[in-house]
């Protein structure tokens, strides 16, 4: 039906939802119910447990944290207490109290069965910017449960392959924008087909695009870019991009909407309170059940194609971004050293980037 929502749109529904605390079906080899847990309510998790056997999926990450066996490796499956509430389950998936409160078990975790709606159910909510954990209760007609109840329904062989790939992005629009650093700055807008956040590329100067561009992949981030945070050494590396690029009379700087490496910028600040309990930047980001960096430079490739470039000179002390060019069809020719912003309060943060992520300082 030329009306009905295709298996993205529907996607983009149950993000939705799940940031509402609305429930969502997935219907596959393993049918279940799925609930965020970080928006759970005392009503809804009351009626789940009508229903059956509740699970808490939480990642690998998060389980190591609290000494739960993660059975299926990159997901725990934590056997729900009947008198487990609304706040014990987030408990187990914020890390907030972990210090005051360190004893959260000892729980059962399940071994035998299917995953697959767990991992599944992981990853919508990271792919939602929520905490990544979700209840999971399996059903036996998900098609019949999800009309009745009017949820939106994801069909598991669909869904599973959407949450790999990157969505199709398509430019909007590009209009001169005169900046400080070139009066003959030009923004680009790309929006993603699945609804997700758009990205844009601001051309400094008309570069050619037969030969390597000075190039920059930034990742948003509101506490450095737009409040001048002392934290990290992104809104200096933002403007010195920008300026050299000035200087040289071309360059594309790309801005990535993936605030707080991939995370969002909520479960940034719960790391940045993590961070204020004595973790640096990568075992928050564990704790929180996250990968040390969770964004996707894909994106920037795929950016950068559109806008006709094939080989770059890359500003970064990222090797991963170099890497991800490479593999994803641009061509770097040169890394050009973004070494600038140090603060007596980022020094911490920049050593764990180097000593951990990699990064060259």
């Amino acid at each position: 039906m030329p009306f009905s929502p295709d298996p993205k749109e529907m996607l983009s529904r149950a993000r939705a939802d799940l940031r509402m605390g609305v429930p969502v079906v997935l219907d596959g080899a393993s049918p279940a119910l799925l609930l965020a847990a970080e928006t759970l309510t005392p009503e809804r998790l009351a009626f789940a447990k009508t229903l059956g056997p509740v699970d808490l999926a939480l990642t690998g990450r998060r389980a190591a944290t609290l000494k739960a066996r993660a059975y299926d490796g990159d997901v725990a499956r934590v056997a729900l207490p009947d008198d487990a509430t609304p706040d014990w389950v987030r408990g187990l998936a914020d890390p907030a109290d972990d210090l005051r409160k360190p004893m959260k078990g000892p729980f059962l975790t399940r071994r035998e069965g299917d995953a697959t709606p767990h991992r599944l159910a992981v990853a919508l909510a990271k792919s939602a910017r929520l905490l990544p954990a979700a209840l999971v209760l399996p059903l036996k007609d998900a098609r019949g449960f999800a009309a009745q109840h009017g949820l939106t329904r994801l069909e598991t062989p669909t869904v599973a392959p959407l949450l790999q790939s990157l969505s199709p992005l398509s430019e909007i629009v590009a209009a001169r924008l005169p900046v400080s650093v070139s009066e003959t700055g030009r923004l680009h807008v790309f929006r993603p087909e699945d609804g997700s956040e758009e990205h844009y590329a601001m051309e400094i100067g008309k570069p050619a695009r037969n030969v390597p561009v000075l190039a920059r992949l930034h990742s948003a981030c509101f506490t450095g870019d737009l409040m001048g945070s002392l934290k990290c050494d992104c809104g200096p590396q933002l403007r010195a991009a920008l300026a050299q690029m000035g200087e040289e009379g071309s360059g594309v700087l790309l801005y990535l909407n993936q605030e707080g490496r991939g995370i969002g910028l909520a479960n940034k600040m719960r790391a940045y309170s993590l961070q204020d309990q004595g973790f640096d930047t990568v075992e928050a980001n564990h704790r929180l059940g996250f990968e040390d960096d969770e964004r996707d430079f894909r994106i920037g490739a795929d950016i950068l194609k559109k806008l006709g470039f094939s080989s770059v000179r890359l500003l970064t002390n990222n090797p991963a971004k170099i890497a991800m060019m490479e593999k994803h069809g641009i061509a770097v020719t040169e890394r050009v050293p973004l070494q600038v912003g140090k603060t007596a309060q980022n020094e911490g943060y920049l050593a764990t980037k180097a000593a951990k992520s990699g990064h060259l300082l």
